[in-house]
């Protein structure tokens, strides 16, 4: 087995730097959500960095399942009748509707979710008067 080069290798892979933007891009709103989470004190900020990162998870996900065609054009999966080539050419050339269905799904639990903390900072801005948590974790009542 012989060592590749650089170049034969990025020739090889189908994926070029451009196409890993998305990825690293979905990567770096994963980042900064979790630096909101664990790093600010603002309950506010908390719930913001939360909600960052369920769009980072679902932008993650809607990119895993789009595949280009050889001709840049996709279409929705969409089967009327066919031959079996038919139907093997029009799979190579569509998106898959699994991630999108799953996405849907995960938007509508991630609204639930982020509207459940901010009544939940609501209630406790009421109860303590700020939304520091080390002021409340200080209180203790």
């Amino acid at each position: 087995m012989t060592a590749l080069s650089l170049q034969e290798l990025a020739a090889a892979t189908p994926m070029t730097l451009m196409g890993l933007l998305p990825y690293a891009l979905a990567l770096v709103l994963l980042a900064i959500g979790l630096y909101a989470i664990i790093a600010k004190k603002n309950l506010i900020k908390i719930v913001v960095g939360l909600a960052i990162m369920d769009y980072a998870v679902n932008l993650f996900l809607i990119l895993l399942g789009y595949r280009p065609a050889a001709g840049g054009k996709v279409t929705a999966p969409i089967l009327t009748s066919g031959t079996e080539e038919a139907k093997n050419a029009l799979m190579a050339n569509t998106v898959d509707p699994l991630p999108q269905a799953l996405i849907l799904t995960s938007i509508v639990i991630g609204l639930g979710v982020a509207a459940l903390l901010v009544a939940l900072a609501i209630r406790l801005y009421e109860k303590y008067g700020t939304f520091d948590i080390t002021a409340i974790r200080k209180l203790r009542g």
